[in-house]
């Protein structure tokens, strides 16, 4: 019997990726940018594209036009969804979260759901750059599924 093994790797030279960023919440999103961009250099990705969007509601539809631009081998969408008290967190977190996974299975582009949901900002800073920036680890999966998806083109 012969077992194949895929797995990709974090290697950027070759790739092209975009980052759609929300800037509601900005205080967040900013150093999740920061720590996303940190990765890419740091692994040597040959381009990089950041557009910016109102907030992470908006995430999805710009993602899909990136991902169908042909352009690109990952698409990586940073946001952050602080809860308030209104159900309004709710709607956005689930409404993002569906859009992000549907314009990756229709357009076989990997599209990276790095939009944090948090209760408050204190949490949100302790993930977005305190304690460990989730940017710099969502940038890590961005790398490893365009590697993937070359590899499985292959």
């Amino acid at each position: 019997m012969e077992v194949r093994t895929f797995e990709g790797g974090f290697d950027g030279k070759g790739l092209r990726i975009a980052i759609v960023v929300g800037r509601f919440n900005d205080l967040l999103t900013g150093e999740m940018l920061e720590g996303a961009l940190d990765c890419f250099r740091r692994h040597n990705v040959d381009a990089v594209d950041v557009v910016k969007v109102p907030g992470s509601f908006e995430i999805p539809l710009v993602a899909k036009k990136l991902a169908e631009s042909g352009k690109y081998n990952a698409v990586l969408a940073l946001g952050a969804v602080v809860r308030g008290e209104t159900k309004h967190f709710d709607l956005v977190a689930n409404e993002v979260a569906k859009g992000v996974a549907n314009v990756s299975l229709q357009t076989g582009v990997p599209v990276i759901f790095g939009v944090i949901t948090v209760e408050d900002e204190l949490q949100g800073l302790n993930r977005a750059g305190v304690k460990s920036n989730k940017g710099f680890e969502y940038a890590m999966a961005a790398l490893e599924m365009a590697n993937l998806m070359r590899e499985l083109k292959n």
